[in-house]
Protein backbone atom coordinates (compact mmCIF):
# COMPACT_ATOMS: atom_id res chain seq x y z
CA UNK A 1 0.00 0.00 0.00
CA UNK A 2 1.30 3.14 -1.03
CA UNK A 3 0.39 6.72 1.46
CA UNK A 4 -0.97 9.14 -0.45
CA UNK A 5 -1.67 11.44 2.10
CA UNK A 6 1.86 13.13 1.86
CA UNK A 7 1.77 13.96 -1.04
CA UNK A 8 1.20 17.35 -1.04
CA UNK A 9 0.46 19.33 -4.35
CA UNK A 10 2.03 22.12 -5.24
CA UNK A 11 3.18 24.73 -8.56
CA UNK A 12 6.16 24.85 -10.63
CA UNK A 13 7.16 27.78 -12.59
CA UNK A 14 9.43 27.68 -15.57
CA UNK A 15 9.71 24.38 -17.55
CA UNK A 16 13.30 24.36 -18.74
CA UNK A 17 15.21 21.05 -18.73
CA UNK A 18 16.01 20.73 -15.19
CA UNK A 19 12.46 22.37 -14.43
CA UNK A 20 11.04 19.45 -16.77
CA UNK A 21 13.18 16.87 -14.79
CA UNK A 22 11.77 18.07 -11.52
CA UNK A 23 8.20 18.23 -13.24
CA UNK A 24 8.56 14.51 -14.02
CA UNK A 25 9.73 13.21 -11.20
CA UNK A 26 7.20 14.69 -8.98
CA UNK A 27 4.69 13.14 -11.68
CA UNK A 28 5.52 10.01 -11.14
CA UNK A 29 5.44 9.88 -7.46
CA UNK A 30 1.84 10.79 -7.08
CA UNK A 31 2.11 14.41 -6.34
CA UNK A 32 -0.72 16.91 -7.90
CA UNK A 33 1.26 19.98 -9.96
CA UNK A 34 -0.14 22.64 -11.15
CA UNK A 35 2.67 24.48 -14.00
CA UNK A 36 3.60 27.15 -15.85
CA UNK A 37 6.05 28.17 -18.79
CA UNK A 38 6.43 31.38 -20.43
CA UNK A 39 6.19 29.24 -23.71
CA UNK A 40 3.09 27.45 -22.81
CA UNK A 41 4.03 24.86 -25.65
CA UNK A 42 6.32 23.35 -23.10
CA UNK A 43 3.49 22.52 -20.40
CA UNK A 44 1.80 20.43 -22.89
CA UNK A 45 3.41 17.42 -22.43
CA UNK A 46 3.71 17.55 -18.93
CA UNK A 47 -0.12 18.30 -18.83
CA UNK A 48 -0.70 14.56 -21.11
CA UNK A 49 1.24 13.28 -18.01
CA UNK A 50 -1.00 14.56 -15.49
CA UNK A 51 0.32 18.16 -14.77
CA UNK A 52 -2.38 21.18 -14.70
CA UNK A 53 -1.14 23.72 -17.09
CA UNK A 54 -1.75 27.06 -15.62
CA UNK A 55 -3.19 30.02 -17.85
CA UNK A 56 -0.78 32.53 -16.58
CA UNK A 57 2.10 32.19 -13.64
CA UNK A 58 -0.86 34.28 -11.51
CA UNK A 59 -3.03 31.45 -11.83
CA UNK A 60 -0.24 28.92 -11.19
CA UNK A 61 0.54 30.34 -8.24
CA UNK A 62 -2.97 31.24 -6.88
CA UNK A 63 -3.46 26.90 -7.21
CA UNK A 64 -1.00 25.91 -4.32
CA UNK A 65 0.64 26.61 -1.10
CA UNK A 66 3.98 25.69 -2.21
CA UNK A 67 5.18 27.43 -5.29
CA UNK A 68 9.20 26.52 -6.69
CA UNK A 69 10.68 28.59 -9.20
CA UNK A 70 13.15 27.21 -11.44
CA UNK A 71 13.77 30.12 -13.83
CA UNK A 72 16.52 31.25 -16.19
CA UNK A 73 17.74 33.73 -13.46
CA UNK A 74 16.81 36.18 -10.69
CA UNK A 75 15.64 38.97 -12.72
CA UNK A 76 13.29 36.44 -14.17
CA UNK A 77 12.19 35.59 -11.16
CA UNK A 78 10.91 38.95 -10.32
CA UNK A 79 9.59 39.94 -13.57
CA UNK A 80 7.31 36.90 -13.50
CA UNK A 81 6.59 37.28 -9.92
CA UNK A 82 6.02 41.18 -9.81
CA UNK A 83 2.51 41.84 -9.19
CA UNK A 84 1.13 38.46 -8.23
CA UNK A 85 -0.73 38.14 -4.41
CA UNK A 86 2.23 35.66 -2.49
CA UNK A 87 0.64 36.14 1.17
CA UNK A 88 0.53 32.99 2.71
CA UNK A 89 2.49 31.02 0.25
CA UNK A 90 5.87 29.38 0.58
CA UNK A 91 7.97 30.06 -2.18
CA UNK A 92 10.77 28.00 -2.79
CA UNK A 93 13.59 29.18 -5.25
CA UNK A 94 15.69 26.95 -7.32
CA UNK A 95 16.80 29.61 -10.01
CA UNK A 96 20.63 29.81 -10.00
CA UNK A 97 21.66 32.64 -8.49
CA UNK A 98 24.33 34.34 -6.28
CA UNK A 99 23.96 34.45 -2.23
CA UNK A 100 23.25 38.37 -2.38
CA UNK A 101 20.48 37.68 -5.03
CA UNK A 102 19.11 35.40 -2.77
CA UNK A 103 19.15 37.44 0.36
CA UNK A 104 17.22 40.28 -1.54
CA UNK A 105 14.84 37.76 -2.93
CA UNK A 106 13.92 36.63 0.59
CA UNK A 107 13.07 39.86 1.82
CA UNK A 108 11.42 40.79 -1.44
CA UNK A 109 9.09 37.71 -0.85
CA UNK A 110 8.69 38.03 3.10
CA UNK A 111 7.53 41.69 2.81
CA UNK A 112 5.00 40.62 0.10
CA UNK A 113 3.65 37.82 2.87
CA UNK A 114 5.77 34.90 1.80
CA UNK A 115 7.95 32.61 3.49
CA UNK A 116 10.88 32.33 1.31
CA UNK A 117 13.47 29.51 1.12
CA UNK A 118 16.74 29.57 -2.00
CA UNK A 119 17.49 26.25 -3.58
CA UNK A 120 21.38 25.39 -4.86
CA UNK A 121 20.89 21.97 -7.24
CA UNK A 122 23.71 19.89 -7.01
CA UNK A 123 23.07 18.02 -10.15
CA UNK A 124 22.02 17.67 -14.11
CA UNK A 125 19.00 17.29 -14.95
CA UNK A 126 19.40 13.48 -15.91
CA UNK A 127 20.35 12.95 -12.13
CA UNK A 128 17.07 14.32 -11.28
CA UNK A 129 14.65 11.49 -9.83
CA UNK A 130 17.69 8.89 -9.58
CA UNK A 131 18.62 8.70 -6.19
CA UNK A 132 21.77 6.66 -7.46
CA UNK A 133 23.36 9.41 -9.08
CA UNK A 134 24.18 11.17 -6.22
CA UNK A 135 22.58 14.73 -6.75
CA UNK A 136 21.30 16.88 -4.16
CA UNK A 137 19.60 20.48 -3.65
CA UNK A 138 21.15 23.14 -0.70
CA UNK A 139 18.37 24.68 0.79
CA UNK A 140 18.50 27.47 2.93
CA UNK A 141 16.32 30.19 4.25
CA UNK A 142 13.01 29.43 6.24
CA UNK A 143 13.56 26.50 8.27
CA UNK A 144 9.73 26.22 9.29
CA UNK A 145 9.31 26.14 5.36
CA UNK A 146 11.98 23.46 4.72
CA UNK A 147 10.34 21.25 7.79
CA UNK A 148 6.82 21.51 6.25
CA UNK A 149 8.09 20.85 2.82
CA UNK A 150 10.89 18.80 3.29
CA UNK A 151 9.34 15.21 1.92
CA UNK A 152 7.99 16.90 -1.16
CA UNK A 153 11.23 18.58 -1.61
CA UNK A 154 13.40 15.19 -1.32
CA UNK A 155 11.56 13.68 -4.35
CA UNK A 156 13.64 14.52 -6.95
CA UNK A 157 16.76 14.73 -4.88
CA UNK A 158 17.93 14.55 -1.51
CA UNK A 159 17.76 17.67 0.43
CA UNK A 160 20.25 19.54 2.75
CA UNK A 161 19.82 22.02 4.60
CA UNK A 162 22.57 24.29 5.31
CA UNK A 163 21.07 27.08 7.27
CA UNK A 164 18.42 30.05 8.00
CA UNK A 165 20.76 33.02 6.27
CA UNK A 166 19.03 32.43 2.61
CA UNK A 167 22.13 33.16 0.98
CA UNK A 168 24.25 30.48 2.20
CA UNK A 169 22.25 27.85 -0.57
CA UNK A 170 23.68 29.31 -2.92
CA UNK A 171 27.19 29.82 -1.39
CA UNK A 172 27.16 26.47 -0.98
CA UNK A 173 26.37 25.73 -4.28
CA UNK A 174 28.94 28.11 -6.15
CA UNK A 175 31.78 27.05 -3.86
CA UNK A 176 31.40 23.68 -5.18
CA UNK A 177 30.79 24.16 -8.48
CA UNK A 178 34.31 26.52 -8.07
CA UNK A 179 36.06 24.04 -7.02
CA UNK A 180 35.18 21.58 -10.09
CA UNK A 181 35.86 24.11 -12.26
CA UNK A 182 39.39 24.16 -10.61
CA UNK A 183 39.80 20.91 -10.87
CA UNK A 184 38.95 20.61 -14.67
CA UNK A 185 41.30 23.10 -15.09
CA UNK A 186 44.21 21.15 -13.70
CA UNK A 187 42.84 17.81 -15.83
CA UNK A 188 42.15 20.02 -18.92
CA UNK A 189 46.13 21.30 -18.92
CA UNK A 190 47.70 17.44 -17.69
CA UNK A 191 45.96 16.46 -21.17
CA UNK A 192 46.98 19.31 -23.09
CA UNK A 193 50.64 18.63 -21.89
CA UNK A 194 50.65 15.13 -23.48
CA UNK A 195 48.76 16.36 -26.81
CA UNK A 196 50.12 15.13 -29.73
CA UNK A 197 53.03 12.64 -27.54
CA UNK A 198 52.90 9.04 -27.68
CA UNK A 199 50.57 8.83 -24.65
CA UNK A 200 47.33 8.48 -25.08
CA UNK A 201 44.61 10.06 -22.96
CA UNK A 202 43.06 6.12 -21.98
CA UNK A 203 46.39 5.64 -20.63
CA UNK A 204 46.81 9.25 -18.92
CA UNK A 205 42.85 9.14 -17.12
CA UNK A 206 43.94 6.34 -14.37
CA UNK A 207 46.85 7.94 -13.79
CA UNK A 208 45.00 10.97 -13.18
CA UNK A 209 41.87 9.80 -11.24
CA UNK A 210 44.63 7.68 -9.15
CA UNK A 211 46.74 11.09 -8.03
CA UNK A 212 43.99 13.43 -7.56
CA UNK A 213 42.17 10.97 -5.14
CA UNK A 214 45.16 10.56 -3.54
CA UNK A 215 45.53 14.37 -2.97
CA UNK A 216 42.17 15.03 -1.59
CA UNK A 217 43.76 15.05 2.00
CA UNK A 218 44.17 19.01 1.01
CA UNK A 219 39.90 19.34 1.47
CA UNK A 220 40.30 18.58 4.98
CA UNK A 221 43.74 19.66 6.16
CA UNK A 222 42.62 22.97 4.36
CA UNK A 223 39.83 23.38 6.82
CA UNK A 224 41.47 22.39 9.56
CA UNK A 225 44.06 25.04 9.03
CA UNK A 226 41.74 27.10 7.97
CA UNK A 227 40.10 26.93 11.80
CA UNK A 228 43.10 27.17 13.67
CA UNK A 229 45.10 29.48 11.49
CA UNK A 230 48.19 27.12 11.78
CA UNK A 231 49.96 26.55 8.44
CA UNK A 232 53.06 25.06 9.40
CA UNK A 233 52.64 22.27 12.04
CA UNK A 234 53.02 19.01 10.59
CA UNK A 235 53.65 20.37 6.80
CA UNK A 236 55.66 17.71 4.64
CA UNK A 237 55.85 20.26 1.46
CA UNK A 238 55.94 23.85 2.32
CA UNK A 239 55.58 26.80 0.76
CA UNK A 240 59.22 27.80 -0.69
CA UNK A 241 59.53 24.38 -1.53
CA UNK A 242 56.61 24.36 -3.92
CA UNK A 243 57.05 27.42 -4.80
CA UNK A 244 60.61 26.51 -5.93
CA UNK A 245 59.16 24.08 -8.13
CA UNK A 246 57.07 26.00 -9.93
CA UNK A 247 59.37 27.20 -12.49
CA UNK A 248 59.26 23.56 -13.67
CA UNK A 249 55.86 23.26 -14.59
CA UNK A 250 56.18 26.55 -16.64
CA UNK A 251 58.95 25.34 -18.20
CA UNK A 252 57.31 22.30 -19.43
CA UNK A 253 54.40 24.12 -20.40
CA UNK A 254 56.43 26.15 -22.71
CA UNK A 255 58.58 23.35 -23.89
CA UNK A 256 55.29 21.73 -24.84
CA UNK A 257 53.80 24.72 -26.48
CA UNK A 258 51.03 24.78 -24.10
CA UNK A 259 49.16 27.60 -22.42
CA UNK A 260 50.06 28.00 -18.73
CA UNK A 261 46.86 29.95 -18.48
CA UNK A 262 44.79 27.60 -16.11
CA UNK A 263 47.39 27.17 -13.86
CA UNK A 264 49.55 30.55 -13.80
CA UNK A 265 47.18 31.95 -11.60
CA UNK A 266 47.57 29.71 -8.86
CA UNK A 267 51.32 29.40 -9.04
CA UNK A 268 51.28 33.40 -8.96
CA UNK A 269 48.98 33.21 -5.94
CA UNK A 270 51.58 30.69 -3.66
CA UNK A 271 54.21 33.28 -5.04
CA UNK A 272 53.11 36.17 -3.51
CA UNK A 273 52.03 34.59 -0.66
CA UNK A 274 55.81 33.22 0.19
CA UNK A 275 56.87 37.25 -1.32
CA UNK A 276 54.91 39.22 1.73
CA UNK A 277 57.11 37.23 3.95
CA UNK A 278 59.41 34.94 3.21
CA UNK A 279 60.85 33.88 6.78
CA UNK A 280 57.18 33.54 8.14
CA UNK A 281 55.33 32.11 5.27
CA UNK A 282 58.06 29.73 3.95
CA UNK A 283 57.25 26.93 6.11
CA UNK A 284 53.45 27.10 5.40
CA UNK A 285 51.28 24.34 3.51
CA UNK A 286 49.71 26.20 0.29
CA UNK A 287 46.46 26.18 2.78
CA UNK A 288 47.57 29.91 4.00
CA UNK A 289 47.04 31.24 0.58
CA UNK A 290 43.50 31.23 0.57
CA UNK A 291 44.15 34.10 2.62
CA UNK A 292 45.90 36.33 0.62
CA UNK A 293 42.47 35.31 -2.03
CA UNK A 294 40.48 37.27 0.90
CA UNK A 295 42.63 39.88 1.23
CA UNK A 296 43.21 40.34 -1.95
CA UNK A 297 39.57 40.81 -2.36
CA UNK A 298 38.98 43.74 0.07
CA UNK A 299 41.67 45.83 -0.85
CA UNK A 300 40.26 49.10 -1.65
Amino acid sequence: MTDTTSRKSLTLLGLGDMGTALARTWLAAGHSLTVWNRTPAKAAPLAAEGAVAAPSAAAAVAANELVVTCLLDDASVRSTLDGIDLTGKDLVDLTTGTPAEARARAAWAEARGARYTDGGIMATPDMIGVPEAGGYVFYSGSQALFDAHRATLEVPAGARFVGEDPGHAALHDVALLSAMYGLFAGISHAYALTEGEDIAPKDLSPLLSEWLGAMGFFIGNAAERLTSRDFTSGVVSNLAMQVAATGTLLRTAEEQQVSAELISPYLDLMRRRLTEDPAAHGGEDTAGAILLLKQRQNTP
